[in-house]
């Protein structure tokens, strides 16, 4: 054994504390004990909290039912959130997509915000979103990525805003058509709780809602979240 301050073999034993062995280095004066349970909470408990978080529990539920306080799992949604991208990378490039808007708010009801999503009509999930208003400016940030694959059709429903950039040739306005999307947009409001129409959770901040919408997206394409990955970065930055 060796003191973990000078590395001196120099070691005398120096009581117990906590029913652990204590020890003494002679030579610098350094008290400690052989081995050290690791602190934190396991790999698999940050887990659990996560999938239970994008399968529809609140953070409160979560601290009910797991025992891990909320703090620590909206700090482990920060983390997490922080590493993944929008949506995951996508091989296919849509020949058909589908764009349309869901209204949620942000501390309160009357602050609005729409989250703007685009998908490809034959593949589930999320190619493309946007958090903003409900104008042509935040369309726009949109556009910018949904433009560049060169899709033969746009689906959209009748919100004036898609003309504006839509050419008619390319556009198609209806409702009958839109179910893809309109499916993801249901997703969204199933598994986050911050979505449900009638729920005691809401969203406090933009950024928490947009790390809260990459946590889905990606657990609903994979079925898990990356935490070991998080865990990872997390290290490498601190380090």
């Amino acid at each position: 054994m060796k003191c973990p301050r000078c590395r001196s073999t120099h070691i005398h034993k120096n009581g117990k504390q906590r029913g652990k062995q204590n020890y003494i280095c002679v030579k610098c004066s350094r008290q400690f004990i052989d081995f050290y349970e690791p602190k934190g909470y396991s790999q698999e408990i940050k887990r659990e909290c996560l999938e239970m978080y994008v399968n529809g529990s609140g953070f409160r539920t979560i601290e009910r039912v797991k025992k891990v306080h909320h703090t620590t799992v909206i700090n482990w949604v920060k983390e997490l959130g922080n590493t993944l991208p929008d949506t995951p990378e996508q091989d296919e490039i849509p020949e058909i997509t589908q764009i349309d808007e869901l209204e949620t708010f942000i501390g309160k009801k009357k602050n609005k915000i729409w989250l703007w999503t685009a998908v490809n009509k034959h593949i589930p999930g999320v190619m493309a979103w946007i958090l903003g208003n409900r104008s042509s400016d935040t369309f726009k940030l949109l556009w910018q990525t949904v433009s560049c694959w060169h899709s033969y059709l746009y689906v959209t429903d009748g919100y004036p805003v898609y003309p504006c950039f839509i050419s008619d040739e390319d556009h198609l306005v209806s409702k009958t058509y839109m179910t893809r999307v309109e499916g993801e947009n249901s997703h969204f409001r199933h598994y986050l709780a911050r979505l449900h129409r009638k729920t005691f959770c809401c969203s406090k901040t933009e950024q928490m809602l947009k790390f809260s919408i990459r946590l889905l997206i990606h657990y609903l394409k994979y079925g898990s979240l990356p935490v070991k990955m998080c865990t990872t970065r997390m290290v490498a930055a601190l380090a």
